[in-house]
């Protein structure tokens, strides 16, 4: 048969229709071949005319013959060969099937391939065809795919460092994630020791900076500007022929916490070596208190008389140390009634005994015994380690959370170390703003938590378990989703079809409820349906604002609708459980005007200035989970 006549079909592992419409089956085997081989489908493309464009399901041979290819040296002998798009994945080799002459217009190459030029081919012959395999030629720079759509291997990689809540950051990482380019992010919030590499590196604290491979390119006008201008393209064609070297940025250890961090924040409470005595000598027992059966307590004049013993001091002595380590939350009255009392017949018991610790996902077996830090600390972390996760985990809207990724990331494995801090921090020092703050960005942490390592069923009840039985101890108290809500930001209201306010009288969590609830706390908590809405962390000095952006945002992604001809206006489910938050009929309707875009509140103001009456219809409440 003549060279003329030969067309190049690239082998690949997949299967596809032979031209009597029989698929081709990789797993058979050919009369005189090896591993089976067929003829890959292919994106179409232009070769000169409309006549020859490329098409899988069109006969390339006249015969219906399988074509099988092995290329036996060495251990690429034993792989199936793959197509032109796969050879760095798969092997040194490329593949060519020479077939005579056909009726049928031929395919063209495959778009964005160099041809290798033949070299020595080796060759054998089958039934009407010659089968040549070649050694493969690299690609020249201009053919190396930069779009992620059938991407070479890429040697190299990009690294940046950020932070969380950083635009010019989240700008970065989205045009990475548009051109399909794998990218290290060092985000400095969570792993905090790496700032000194930063600033040895670029010469500031500044984010972002990025690199390819160990070039600094700069921050987010640098990208700019190389991408306008091409260079971009050009640099990433490097990149993906260079093998990065050992003095670029590395990706972080996961697993491993910053030591050197550590050692400079992490210090023992002056208090813990008295206790872990303590919790060997003190009469430890259950007793019946009050027609209550008390499980592992302790009367207060047994702490003193065994504080006396082991420090050899005086009674007074003896009572203010004690008084000390209930202020530090190391033990509690039982029923959380008083402070300490030198007395027989109050009883107390060290935090990691109380019953509710079970239900407690930020304590692991015993107190955490170092030093409390300032809850503003605490949580300016936590919310900085959660924005973290929803940068790296969420989609762009916020709505779909990869939960499976999230369980396993180092992000998430921090999040859990450092909310054991919680255990016994100062609550009663933040200020108003502060307070809102810090319980609304935990509400929304500890709804993530929740799901992750609760919920895996995909659908939330607001009648089940999950929004009492989930508690973080804060502060020496018990804290659970709804004693949050319903406790604290709704000023210890009756949750939904509940008979009972979460504190009663002498409650010491009391103290934090603030005098009237903020109607816009509806609006900023997240519980993770679809119907909620989205999941945010919010800023202590711009809470208020932030609030009411995220009603708006929530009302105006149609969670209300205004129908003047029929005289109804449709709310989500969230106010009519609310209602006695947000009042009448009428005072609903007044109070969300100012959160409606300006057609839907002009439409609502027509009807309340008419008159005539309105019907409000609430709309019903989708449960199941955003993945």
């Amino acid at each position: 048969m003549g060279e003329e006549g030969l067309v190049d079909i690239p082998l690949s592992v997949e299967s596809h229709p032979s031209e009597h419409g029989k698929e081709i089956d990789l797993d058979e085997k050919h009369p005189y071949m090896g591993a089976a081989a067929s003829i890959p489908q292919e994106k179409k493309d232009s070769a000169g005319d409309e006549g020859d464009q490329y098409n899988s399901e069109s006969p390339t041979q006249d015969s219906g013959e399988k074509i099988t290819d092995q290329a036996d040296n060495g251990e690429d002998s034993e792989r199936k060969l793959a197509g032109d798009d796969q050879i760095d994945i798969f092997g040194q080799w490329s593949q060519k099937i020479f077939c005579p002459p056909s009726p049928f217009p031929q395919p063209a190459p495959p778009p964005g391939l160099a041809t290798p030029r033949p070299n020595a081919p080796e060759e054998f012959h089958l039934s009407d065809l010659k089968v040549i395999v070649q050694p493969k030629e690299e690609l020249d720079d201009k053919d190396v795919p930069i779009d992620g759509q059938g991407r070479r291997e890429i040697k190299g990689w990009v690294a940046f460092f950020s932070r969380s809540s950083c635009r010019d950051c989240g700008a970065v990482r989205s045009f990475l994630r548009e051109k399909s380019l794998p990218y290290i992010e060092i985000n400095i919030d969570v792993f905090p020791s790496r700032e000194k590499e930063l600033i040895q590196r670029t010469g500031s604290a500044a984010v972002p900076k990025i690199f390819v491979n160990e070039k600094l390119l700069g921050g987010l006008e640098a990208l700019n500007a190389l991408r306008n201008s091409g260079e971009f393209d050009r640099t990433v064609r490097e990149m993906a022929r260079e093998r990065c070297p050992e003095t670029a940025p590395r990706a972080p250890i996961f697993g491993l916490d910053d030591e050197d961090v550590l050692a400079g924040r992490e210090r023992t409470d002056e208090m813990a070596e008295i206790v872990r005595v303590l919790r060997q000598k003190v009469a430890i027992s259950d007793r019946l208190v009050k027609i209550t059966f008390v499980k592992k307590c302790f009367a207060g004049s047994e702490l003193v008389e065994a504080i006396i013993h082991h420090l050899d001091c005086g009674r007074k002595k003896g009572v203010e140390v004690a008084k000390k380590l209930a202020s530090k939350h190391f033990i509690h009255h039982i029923f959380r009634e008083n402070e300490f009392e030198d007395a027989n017949h109050q009883f107390y018991r060290f935090l990691e005994h109380d019953p509710i610790i079970p239900k407690c996902f930020n304590f692991r077996g015993s107190t955490n015994d170092n030093e409390p830090k300032p809850v503003t600390e605490v949580a300016c972390r936590l919310t900085k380690l959660m924005t973290a996760i929803l940068e790296a985990y969420a989609s762009d809207d916020r709505r779909h959370l990869d939960y499976a990724r999230i369980s396993v990331s180092e992000e998430f494995r921090r999040y859990v170390n450092v909310v054991q801090d919680l255990q016994r921090v100062d609550v009663f020092t933040l200020s108003g703003n502060e307070k809102l703050t810090f319980f609304m960005n935990l509400y929304n942490a500890m709804i993530i938590h929740a799901i992750v390592r609760v919920n895996r069923q995909g659908i939330i009840d607001r009648r089940s378990a999950f929004f009492s039985d989930f508690h973080y101890m804060i502060g020496g108290s018990p804290y659970s989703l709804s004693s949050i809500k319903d406790g604290i930001l709704r000023s210890n209201r009756r949750q939904p079809y509940s008979i009972s306010k979460p504190f009663s009288t002498g409650d010491p969590r009391l103290e934090l409820v603030p005098p009237k609830p903020n109607l816009l706390i509806h609006f900023g908590l997240c519980d993770g349906t679809r119907s909620s809405p989205i999941v945010r962390f919010f800023s202590t000095q711009g809470i208020e604002a932030e609030l009411r952006h995220a009603a708006r945002e929530f009302f105006h992604g149609g969670e209300a609708e205004v129908d003047l001809e029929n005289r109804i206006v449709r709310l989500t489910g969230i106010i009519k459980w609310y209602s006695v938050d947000f009042g009448q009929d009428k005072e609903i309707l007044k109070w969300i005007l100012d959160y409606l875009d300006a057609s839907k509140a002009g439409l609502l103001m027509h009807l309340l200035n008419d008159g005539g009456p309105i019907k409000i219809v609430y709309k019903k409440y989708d449960w199941s989970l955003y993945y």
